[in-house]
């Protein structure tokens, strides 16, 4: 689906909800909502309240964190919780689906794109349930920290094998 047209549905929807909930309908709620869609991948507050800073539409922390809650209610976007770090949240439409791979040394995350695990089969066991999108958390170490580590435990096990031939001496 092309961005524009993306943009116009989510936007649509952001509104009829603002509608239904009545609530107001600000240029500062819709500039937010245009930027998180204008991008993709995962996002903090912090990150994406500097971005709004440097872009030409400027919003406070409060109508940032104000306008979040609103489009996490509605299903716009979505919060993660990746071990201790702080929340990250990436836009719940024109995703696909993907798994999270989560450092658990570095607190990396990487996204990587899958197939659909729900074949045709397993859709029909989920009756009266339609899925509109998942996302699975793997935990493990990155080959980076796995390199690292190796390479202590190596540095180590010299260190022990020249201890244990200076107390043999």
């Amino acid at each position: 689906m092309d961005n524009s047209k993306l943009k116009d549905q989510v936007k649509a929807k952001f509104t009829d909800y603002l509608e239904l909930n009545k609530h107001r309908k600000t240029p500062e709620r819709y500039a937010v909502l245009d930027h998180i869609y204008s991008t993709r991948g995962h996002f903090e507050m912090d990150s994406l309240y500097n971005s709004m800073k440097q872009s030409s539409f400027r919003v406070s922390r409060a109508t940032l964190y104000n306008t979040i809650e609103l489009l996490l209610d509605c299903g716009l976007v979505v919060k993660h919780q990746f071990g201790a770090n702080v929340s990250q949240y990436e836009r719940a439409y024109g995703n696909e689906n993907h798994d999270h791979l989560i450092c658990l040394s570095c607190g990396e995350v990487k996204e990587h794109k899958n197939g659909n695990l729900f074949t045709p089969a397993q859709q029909k066991k989920l009756q009266r349930f339609k899925v509109s999108y998942y996302s699975m958390y793997i935990y493990g170490i990155c080959s980076k920290c796995l390199r690292a580590k190796n390479a202590e435990e190596k540095k180590n096990k010299v260190i022990e094998n020249k201890n244990t031939r200076i107390k043999k001496k």
